[in-house]
């Protein structure tokens, strides 16, 4: 099915460092990832999975083009798509209110600020955050952002909407409808990529998997046959 899908980007062999403190006056690298490699098709709901700290928010942030690789490359076969990342770690300015890192969001986006004033009421209602979204987001919580980034994100209507991990965050009744508006994105053709521990959430929405282990794409492919071979190494 893939195959018959337009590429949006292709990543061959790609690899990331940071370089931290070793001491006073040394650091050394630290290789987040080493050798990804994968295409994302328009369309599709790509999962990625893997134990904590193998890279998987890194590899989301390289997607967004927030980061750039040091090895390897990727090529974006569309240079007009619009990608956006909703992370618990992705960027607002805390002096900033909800309603004004709605404008600056869309803005970076590349929407303008009209449109965005248009589609503020229902960014508002959608969030539910009420008379908070008047204040300055360094008072929200955690669930409050990913509401926020949630909120923007799905009414923006980006090419590309990258999740990490925010569609567990906050009470259940926003994650049921936020997983039902992603359910609804999925449907009309958009393309997602999605970070996730849930496995029922990875099962019920994703087209295909890439597991993610020492910082490589160890597999990529069916949901089920990719689950099974991350479970059965869990296990080793």
């Amino acid at each position: 099915m893939n195959q018959q899908k337009s590429k949006i980007l292709s990543l061959h062999n790609v690899g990331v460092f940071y370089r931290r403190a070793k001491g006073f006056f040394s650091h050394e690298k630290y290789w987040a990832l080493t050798d990804i490699s994968f295409n994302l098709y328009r369309g599709e709901t790509l999962g990625i999975v893997g134990k904590n700290g193998v890279g998987k928010s890194t590899l989301l942030r390289l997607l967004a083009g927030i980061i750039s690789p040091n090895t390897g490359q990727i090529i974006i076969h569309n240079k007009e798509i619009k990608i956006s990342l909703i992370s618990l770690q992705a960027g607002f300015l805390p002096s900033l209110t909800g309603r004004e890192n709605t404008i600056l969001s869309g803005m970076l986006l590349g929407e303008t600020k009209k449109k965005m004033e248009y589609r503020m009421e229902d960014i508002i209602t959608f969030s539910e955050l009420g008379e908070f979204f008047e204040q300055p987001v360094s008072a929200y919580s955690t669930g409050m952002r990913a509401r926020l980034g949630f909120s923007i994100a799905y009414h923006v209507e980006p090419d590309v909407i990258l999740l990490d991990e925010v569609l567990g965050v906050g009470d259940e009744e926003f994650r049921i409808k936020s997983t039902e508006a992603m359910k609804k994105r999925i449907h009309s053709d958009k393309t997602v990529v999605l970070v996730s521990h849930s496995v029922p959430l990875l099962r019920e929405v994703c087209n295909r998997l890439v597991w993610v282990e020492g910082g490589k794409s160890k597999a990529q492919g069916d949901v089920n046959t990719v689950l099974e071979q991350y479970f059965l190494s869990m296990k080793k």
